[in-house]
């Protein structure tokens, strides 16, 4: 199931709707051009908090899941920490998937209106 969220990933970088990597991330909140955002749930307590503040600043939706190594690999680049989904669709499809998941099997998530 994991990898399903995943693979939607990797569909939203070939629709030119991912960015990723912090700067990159950190540019699009600033811009206003963000609907989500993707930590990596073993990214460092720094950047999830980093991330934390910047989304709540900005209300903008954030979500911790998976791994810096597997989401990486999946947008085509090296270990990735953060991703940022910037069409409202492709977004709210993958809040979908990553609450779904998070709910069946455990894990970390959080919403706009909550803090780490």
């Amino acid at each position: 199931m994991d990898h399903n969220i995943y693979s939607f990933m990797g569909l939203a970088v070939k629709a030119g709707k991912l960015l990723s990597g912090e700067e990159a991330c950190e540019r699009a909140i600033k811009g206003n051009n963000v609907s989500l955002i993707v930590v990596a749930a073993d990214a460092s307590l720094n950047t999830k908090k980093k991330f934390t503040d910047k989304c709540k600043y900005r209300n903008v939706e954030i979500r911790f899941f998976g791994t810096k190594e597997l989401m990486g690999r999946y947008v085509g680049k090296d270990i990735r920490s953060v991703v940022a989904i910037v069409d409202e669709g492709f977004a709210r499809k993958l809040a979908e998937k990553i609450d779904s998941y998070t709910d069946e099997f455990g894990g970390e998530h959080i919403g706009k209106s909550q803090s780490i």
